[in-house]
């Protein structure tokens, strides 16, 4: 894990530098509260999809394809800023979130100003031009099942009885397509073939999928001065995840814990989830996905960046932040 560490941080160090250019030495406020969230750090995750599957492809042709791995933490970022008005969220990242920060009006206009950039950044790669229409194509589909995905798990909030291929669903539209179209990207740019494509797209949508899952686990498992989040938000919410569904099929009320949680109930309910076999399962579940994705990268060669991306498929669903 590494080397997959050196390659995560050089990457980041390249879209920081980009997102400095393109995005926080441009004047006007707008523009400010658009580059607030992007300057705010995090693992820019998704540019480093599109890299390493483009090196798979193609080695050595991520060097030109910079501008579309920008657009991918560009829509990713979009899609933070909408999500923290919906959620009235008033911290992101250590910072406070952009319609807290300005208001909401300019929080809306600043998350539209990013998707539309991400488009421009895309047409900005050196490729050729046939393979940038299927990467626009591919990028505003997957824009439109995020937004499907993100009112599912609204409506999800009003109901106790969601299914697993529901959630299921739910996180594949509102996580999955993103890291598909990452890694279809990528590839498409790079002049992949059809069947090479296909592969990586899958690869990012099973690793996506299983991305969420541990983050479900994330939020109840890690103390929130590791995390950086509210821990066990989601079982005090009683939000629909996995965890909650799974143990709602054993049998196990967890009603109980939708109140301010002590340190004492968080754990009494991991424990309560542990002796269940609710953890194991849903990690079973994600590590699964990751294994499934692993498979559809056979079609390519050998190679350090298929190496890498398998190692990141892993990383998913051990990271524990």
């Amino acid at each position: 894990m590494s080397e997959l560490s050196s390659y995560l941080a050089s990457v980041a160090t390249t879209i920081d530098r980009m997102i400095d250019r393109y995005f926080v030495d441009k004047s006007g406020e707008l523009n400010k509260a658009s580059a607030h969230l992007l300057a705010a750090g995090g693992k820019r995750l998704r540019p480093a999809v599109v890299m390493l599957a483009a090196d798979a492809v193609k080695p050595g042709s991520s060097d030109e394809l910079l501008h579309a791995a920008l657009a991918l933490e560009v829509t990713h970022t979009f899609t933070l800023i909408h999500d923290d008005i919906m959620d009235d969220d008033s911290l992101r990242r250590g910072v406070p979130t952009v319609h807290t920060r300005w208001d909401m009006p300019t929080g809306i206009l600043a998350g539209d100003v990013l998707y539309s950039r991400a488009f421009e950044h895309i047409c900005r790669a050196n490729a050729k031009d046939e393979a940038k229409v299927r990467a626009v194509t591919m990028l505003a589909k997957a824009c439109a099942d995020i937004c499907e995905g993100q009112h599912m798990d609204m409506s999800f909030e009003h109901r106790t009885d969601v299914t697993e291929p529901e959630y299921m669903e739910m996180v594949r539209m509102k996580t999955g397509v993103l890291y598909a179209a990452a890694a279809g990207i990528g590839a498409v740019l790079a002049g992949g073939n059809a069947v090479q494509v296909r592969a990586l797209y899958n690869f990012g949508l099973n690793t996506g999928i299983a991305f969420q899952i541990q983050d479900d686990l994330i939020d109840l498992l890690t103390p929130s001065e590791k995390s950086g989040k509210d821990q066990a938000s989601d079982l005090r919410e009683g939000k629909q995840t996995l965890l909650m569904i799974r143990a709602r099929e054993k049998g196990l009320d967890l009603k109980k814990y939708q109140k301010v949680l002590t340190p004492g109930d968080i754990n009494a309910a991991i424990k309560e989830l542990t002796d269940a076999g609710v953890i194991d399962e849903v990690k079973g579940i994600a590590s699964g996905l990751v294994a499934d994705s692993n498979k559809h990268l056979s079609v390519l060669p050998a190679s350090k960046e298929r190496q890498l991306l398998m190692d990141l498929g892993d990383y998913f669903v051990t990271r524990s932040h």
